[in-house]
């Protein structure tokens, strides 16, 4: 049992007609009823947004976001559970977009990720930065037709052993946005990568991304979605990264005006990347959350939901069954 109490404070501002910032900060105190050494964790979410507008077809959008992370919902597969997965991670984004003419336009992306481990063993083996850089061009084929071609370049370095597990990305995409109808919307990316690993061979695979939407009804919708790609893993000993399937679906239906019923199901086939004489190993993550929420007034939202998680892996040391069950309730003001 886990009793959870969690205040957030925002602030959000337009500075000139053409500026707006936003800040905010987020506490979670956790206590467990029954957990091995410390019983109350404290985690901490710092956010800061600048969006900017230069003209009406010009603007620029900076954000950042510093966590403290003591109670991971995601805990590493193939790492001992009572082992101290605390970290601090920082999100840092950049995009800036233009028209160059009517038709066409272009944007410029930046995202930099960093994972620093509090546990030492952890933080030699997985404390490294994702950088990823990326150029694309649009052109609006018909009113509801965009098409997209997009250069993108990717770094994970390792602050640790680097020599031997950072990787260098190069993708070449493209692909279109299609609003099909008033309420339904398509996305599809297609391309290839080529990877550059240190201290192990390179390798090269298609990158397939597809996004479905569709809102049949006030606050009802259905979201579906695809992905192919390379992930870094946790046990980078064994495995250089993995290939992954991503199969996503998601659903909110409104019951009636103050009851909203959700659901998600993500399902992940993948293949871990052998190191060396390491042959590689299948591995499928299954996600399954369900949540029904009561809206009784205007501040009040009051939630049950279930999360369901599943890691089955050819490697013995790497499945691990999770379920979680919550009651919980949010005042805003």
């Amino acid at each position: 049992m886990v009793y959870e109490f969690a205040p957030k404070i925002a602030f959000n501002s337009s500075l000139t007609a053409q500026t707006f910032v936003s800040a905010s900060y987020a506490l979670t105190l956790d206590h467990y009823d029954n957990r091995p050494g410390e019983k109350t964790l404290d985690s901490h979410d710092f956010t800061a947004r600048l969006d900017h507008a230069f003209s009406s077809v010009t603007s620029l959008h900076l954000s950042d976001g510093y966590s403290i992370v003591r109670n991971p919902e995601s805990l590493l597969s193939g790492i001992t559970l009572n082992t101290d997965q605390s970290f601090k991670r920082n999100v840092l984004d950049a995009n800036f977009v233009t028209n160059l003419a009517p038709k066409i336009g272009a944007s410029g992306t930046f995202q930099s990720v960093d994972y620093a481990y509090d546990d030492a063993n952890l933080a030699t083996e997985l404390d490294h930065s994702e950088e990823l850089y990326s150029v694309a061009f649009d052109y609006a084929l018909l009113p509801e037709v965009k098409t997209v071609a997009e250069f993108r370049h990717q770094d994970i370095l390792y602050r640790t052993g680097g020599s031997t597990k950072d990787k260098h990305t190069d993708f070449l995409i493209g692909g279109a946005d299609y609003a099909v109808a008033e309420r339904l919307t398509a996305t599809g990316r297609l391309g290839y990568q080529w990877r550059q690993r240190k201290g192990s061979s390179d390798t090269q695979a298609p990158y397939v991304e597809f996004d479905l939407k569709y809102n049949y009804a006030p606050q009802s919708f259905v979201t579906a979605g695809y992905v192919y790609t390379f992930e870094e893993n946790s046990n980078l000993i064994q495995y250089n990264d993995t290939r992954v399937n991503r199969f996503m679906i998601s659903v909110q239906h409104a019951l009636s005006a103050l009851v909203i019923a959700s659901g998600s199901i993500d399902y992940e086939p993948s293949e871990l990347q052998g190191r060396g004489a390491q042959p590689n190993v299948a591995e499928t993550t299954t996600r399954l959350g369900f949540a029904l929420t009561y809206l009784p007034v205007k501040n009040w939202q009051i939630s049950a939901s279930y999360d369901y998680d599943n890691i089955a892996s050819d490697d013995p040391t790497r499945g691990q069954n999770r379920s979680r069950t919550g009651l919980s309730a949010t005042f805003t003001y």
